[in-house]
């Protein structure tokens, strides 16, 4: 009832609108969509979008803006004279429409040679409805259709579209009888300028990739048709221009290349006279969920010598240095997943040293640590971001990208704030312990990154040395129930039987631990605890032979470079943070309370104390004897 309802109110509409003379329809219609552009904020600001998207670096905001506006304008003439040409006769439409270089058209009809048109929704697109059924010739002519919800509706589009003389063919219905139409000769028509979703072909539009239907040009290497360009363009006040391409042989190339020439055909005319577009169509959507597009049917196809417009991604790291680190592999399958990322890595200031080692990082965005605001003022002054990615589960890092108004916002769900992420993966219910690192795998998986996660073995002590550099690092920021108490004893008894120089290294907290060490060791160490920034601890780090360490950030820094650890765990679990690589060695004894997880031990630290400086002493020994 409801349906029919709106199908008697859009009769009643188009009758009284085709009453009314063309040139004042137009007028209306411009004046209607200047009153859609002030009260549609929405779709307002999905126009300027593209629009942006398309002329940034070409034209000022201020000329977007008017394309914007003067499309709106243009939309609703072109939609309400659109009415007015079902009802008039050919002869008098021609009178307002002007034809160029139809003879592309006619000479495919003389010669019964089958064409597929590329069409897009510029200007008055539906004058093709009436154009090609009368210039046929009695050839048989087309469109694709998508149907209509409400049924009644449906029916009366078909039926009017009919009456010209155009068949009418349902993409639900397959595609044999547009087949079939061609090898009889005749011409069909295909919208091909909308995002085409998860069976489209990634290929460039304007420079940004964009998912677009290789209907076309299937359709025209099937049955060896030309493919032809068309378009319907605003010229003047109630006036028209219509106007063919060159036609390209539908067999000469593949249906890629053929679906990214349609993208430049387009691309042209929308150029000739951007407001006559439909900007107001996402038309370069970010898919749900997969907006990596590395597991794509279809997949990317990217013309010879393409320059992508950026895909651009924020990635809020965490704030801790181990767990920034493990999420290294997952920001690289990210980086991976479609050619055109441009990856941001939002971290605070005293980590940003460590995403500068990661090549696939493009941009790093130093946090300060302030207020969120201050956080988000930084990100609204970048260009806009199209994803954030958030590895953090804090309300605050939510709060940054919700606030810089990223349109797409991903990341677990956290407390208290589910309503400020906008695409939340279901986490797997994991059947045993988990690492760290497949956490953030899995988050990457599930925006469709490809998941081959590589873990290179630590490099080989060398023996090319007279001496070797070791690290050792005895704290834990974490807190005290992390910190093995015996380094020193094994540092004095490592330098008793190899030609070792023992370099200490921690925050300035460490300070009382390392006087201590240093004060065992005397010239066979230098201490550097509290005296390093992350960059020079990078450095120093790359130039040892082995690092000695509780389970702290400096542990898994020494993984990423690839330096052997030798590595105490006590309160927390190996299987979920410990190195990855092959080559590093673990100590830990599996108490009753272990893992527990806390700062400081409630109970007499037997976790720790269970692992003996002998045992550790022997386990170097043996990573030393592998050496080289």
């Amino acid at each position: 009832m409801v349906d029919y309802s709106v199908y008697l109110f859009y009769r009643a509409g188009t009758e009284l609108l085709a009453l009314l003379p063309l040139p004042l329809l137009f007028g209306i219609g411009q004046l209607s969509g200047t009153i859609s552009w002030l009260v549609l904020p929405k779709y307002r600001k999905l126009a300027l979008r593209n629009v942006r998207i398309a002329f940034s670096g070409e034209l000022s905001e201020r000329q977007m803006r008017r394309i914007v506006r003067r499309h709106f304008q243009r939309l609703g003439a072109n939609l309400l004279c659109s009415v007015k040409f079902t009802r008039m006769p050919m002869e008098k439409i021609l009178e307002r429409v002007r034809l160029e270089h139809f003879e592309h058209i006619e000479n495919c009809f003389e010669r019964k040679q089958p064409f597929v048109l590329f069409l897009s929704h510029i200007g008055s697109w539906e004058f093709c409805t009436r154009l090609f059924p009368h210039f046929s010739r009695g050839h048989r002519t087309a469109t694709v259709y998508q149907r209509i919800r409400n049924p009644h509706i449906d029916r009366h589009v078909r039926e009017a579209r009919s009456r010209f003389g155009l068949e009418v063919f349902e993409r639900s219905e397959g595609f044999g009888k547009a087949i079939e139409l061609l090898r009889s000769g005749g011409g069909i028509g295909i919208l091909m300028d909308q995002h085409a979703g998860d069976g489209g072909l990634w290929t460039p539009f304007f420079g940004r990739l964009a998912s677009t239907t290789p209907l076309p040009a299937l359709l025209a290497r099937r049955t060896h048709a030309n493919l032809i360009g068309f378009a319907v363009h605003t010229d003047g006040f109630a006036r028209w221009r219509a106007v063919a391409e060159p036609p390209i042989d539908g067999s000469s190339e593949s249906i890629e290349k053929l679906t990214a020439r349609g993208n430049e055909i387009l691309e042209k005319q929308v150029r000739h006279a951007p407001e006559d577009w439909f900007w107001v169509h996402n038309r370069w959507k970010t898919p749900r969920p997969n907006f990596l597009l590395a597991r794509y049917k279809r997949g990317v196809f990217l013309p010879d010598g393409i320059e992508l417009k950026p895909f651009r991604i924020l990635i809020r790291s965490s704030n801790w240095l181990g767990d920034a680190v493990m999420s290294v592999p997952a920001v690289r399958m990210i980086k991976n997943g479609r050619p055109d990322a441009y990856v941001s890595i939002a971290v605070p200031e005293k980590l940003a040293a460590l995403w500068k080692i990661v090549p696939e990082v493009d941009e790093i965005i130093a946090l300060p640590s302030k207020s969120v605001v201050a956080a988000t003022r930084l990100f609204r002054r970048r260009p806009p971001f199209d994803v954030a990615i958030l590895f953090p589960n804090s309300l605050r890092s939510a709060l940054e990208v919700f606030l810089a108004d990223i349109p797409r916002r991903v990341g677990w769900r956290g407390r208290w704030r589910r309503w400020l992420i906008n695409q939340c993966p279901r986490q797997s219910i994991p059947l045993g312990i988990v690492h760290q690192t497949y956490k953030y795998l899995e988050l990457a998986s599930t925006l469709g990154a490809v998941v081959k996660p590589e873990f290179p073995p630590a490099k080989s002590i060398t023996e090319r040395r007279e001496h070797f550099k070791f690290g050792l690092c005895p704290g834990a920021e974490y807190g005290p129930a992390k910190q093995w108490p015996r380094f020193a004893e094994v540092a004095q008894e490592i330098a008793g039987r190899f030609p070792v120089q023992w370099i200490l290294f921690g925050t300035a907290g460490d300070g009382a631990i390392g006087a201590k060490i240093a004060g065992v060791l005397g010239d066979k160490c230098v201490n550097r605890i509290g005296q390093t920034t992350l960059e020079q601890l990078i450095n120093e780090l790359r130039d040892c032979d082995l690092l000695l360490t509780n389970d702290t950030g400096t542990m898994h820094l020494a993984d990423l470079l690839r330096v052997p650890t030798a590595s105490i765990f006590g309160s927390t679990e190996p299987q979920r943070t410990g190195p990855l690589g092959q080559g590093h060695r673990i100590f830990r004894h599996h108490v009753e309370c272990s893992p527990c997880f806390l700062r400081e031990c409630p109970l007499d630290f037997r976790c720790m104390a269970a692992v003996t400086s002998a045992e550790v002493v022997v386990g170097i020994e043996r990573m030393l004897a592998r050496r080289g």
